[in-house]
């Protein structure tokens, strides 16, 4: 691991918006009160990366909680270091594997998610790694409020295409979905937010594929 790595992980242990592993575990059902010390909504991020959306939807929506959940620590530094440094503090960051999240967030507790250009694992044999297979959809239901949404912006085809064929396969609600996004009616304030390998994408003319789904 290299020099600025370690750094970064030696650093985000001492920030007080990133919680690692278990010290997240006796937060569950209680994030807004005991870590935000409020009422209001809870919204994760999934596969957040450095965090940009994250932290872009808490300035954007103050009267919300957000979460921020990736593995890499070094990715989270990011968008963590960006939120103490700018004092947002409606935005908080776990350091866990997705695959864990019922053993961190409580039955209805959660009112939004969002996945935002999360790794495709385009491969058949990965098809159960996708943040949109069947597996996790399962666990975003539990989690959820009634009426809850999960919204997946991605620049793979053939992700939006499987997430779109797995709502319907599932009858599950869809509320928008577009193949498309900057050219459609949809491309609002709120999915105007670029994260940087977006913005690459879009140079290079790349289509953003949008789905919001419920359950």
């Amino acid at each position: 691991m290299g020099k600025d790595k370690l750094r970064r992980f030696a650093e985000i242990a001492t920030f007080n918006n990133v919680l690692q592993l278990d010290e997240g575990k006796p937060l569950k059902g209680n994030w807004a009160q005991e870590f935000f010390k409020n009422t209001n909504p809870v919204v994760l991020e999934l596969a957040c990366g450095k965090g940009e959306y994250t932290v872009n939807l808490a300035k954007m929506f103050p009267s919300k909680n957000f979460i921020g959940i990736d593995y890499k620590g070094n990715r989270l530094w990011r968008g963590a270091k960006t939120a103490l440094e700018e004092g947002v503090n409606n935005v908080g960051f776990l350091r866990i594997q997705i695959e864990t999240l019922l053993d961190y967030f409580a039955l209805a507790e959660i009112d939004e998610i969002w996945i935002t250009f999360p790794d495709p694992q385009p491969q058949i044999s990965r098809e159960k790694k996708r943040l949109t297979a069947p597996r996790f959809l399962a666990k975003y239901k539990e989690l959820l409020k009634p009426g809850g949404f999960v919204n997946l912006k991605t620049d793979n085809d053939g992700l939006y295409a499987y997430t779109v064929e797995k709502a319907t396969e599932l009858g599950l609600p869809v509320d928008v979905t577009t193949d498309d996004l900057y050219n459609s009616p949809y491309a609002n304030e709120v999915l105007s937010i670029k994260t940087y390998y977006e913005k690459k994408y879009l140079q290079h003319n790349k289509n953003i594929n949008y789905i919001k789904f419920s359950f």
